[in-house]
């Protein structure tokens, strides 16, 4: 009788106190959570760089929140750390480094030279920006892990930082500020866009690839390193654009074909 209560009291040892689990359940995930307050401090301190007139500092800024909030996802997803809070918290990073900054940053810029245009193209981009992250967040369960709809915010601050950064030491003028609230305009519409642009979420980064890619990559990044404002900013343009090309271009050879019918 002795020996089962005895087998008892230790069974009832082990559940943890409720206590604990109330903890447990509301913790958060340190590592991806971290990377996500990366790049929340690179959009913050791209803001005040903006404010003094340091535009490299501001571009280089959003960019390396672009190293963060690509590493989050991908940290929490290889990790099995993923979580709702960890989710609502990118959302909230990515409004202030890829929503505000980079529309703060274009007006300072230059858009401020054309008065209330200038005001509205980058208010346009910032509300778009709003406008996608919350139809990226009501519609993640039922979008596929290929494509986004619409152009992804990163990419879009890729563009108006990399305008930012390669024409900042260039003589302020009428046309270049004209050019680049279009360029912010447009960038923050192709956001909101029903356009598809692939996610690179299926890229597996712990399996094996051929000896080639390595290469690619390791080219690609000396490339780079030749003239970084201005290739980034080709390289966020050309992927930008490419979905409403791609898409004028198959309308236009449907067109062609329903005409030779």
């Amino acid at each position: 009788m002795t020996k089962k209560v005895e087998k008892e009291d230790k069974v009832v040892n082990l559940k943890p106190a409720a206590g604990d689990m109330s903890a447990r359940r509301k913790g958060i995930y340190l590592l991806p959570n971290l990377l996500t307050t990366g790049a929340l401090f690179c959009g913050f301190y791209a803001v005040l760089s903006g404010f003094s007139g340091e535009y490299e500092w501001a571009a280089m800024a959003i960019f390396a929140a672009m190293i963060f909030d690509g590493l989050d996802g991908r940290v929490a997803r290889m990790t099995n750390t993923q979580s709702d809070f960890g989710v609502q918290y990118d959302s909230l990073s990515d409004m202030v480094s890829f929503g505000v900054a980079p529309a703060v940053v274009a007006y300072g810029w230059g858009l401020t030279s054309l008065g209330k245009l200038g005001l509205a193209a980058a208010f346009v981009y910032a509300s778009c920006a709003a406008l996608r992250l919350a139809r990226f967040n009501v519609q993640a369960e039922l979008s596929d892990n290929k494509n986004f709809t619409g152009l992804p915010s990163p990419a879009a601050a890729a563009i108006v930082a990399g305008l930012v950064w390669s024409t900042y030491q260039m003589e302020s003028s009428t046309t270049a500020a004209i050019i680049g609230a279009v360029i912010t305009a447009v960038a923050g519409l192709l956001m909101v866009s029903n356009f598809k642009y692939p996610s690179f979420k299926e890229v597996d980064l712990r399996g094996k690839v051929p000896f080639m890619v390595i290469l690619s990559v390791v080219m690609g990044f000396v490339v780079i390193t030749i003239d970084p404002p201005r290739i980034l900013f080709t390289l966020a343009i050309v992927f930008g654009f490419s979905a409403p090309l791609i898409w004028a271009w198959k309308k236009l050879t449907s067109l062609v074909a329903n005409k030779a019918k």
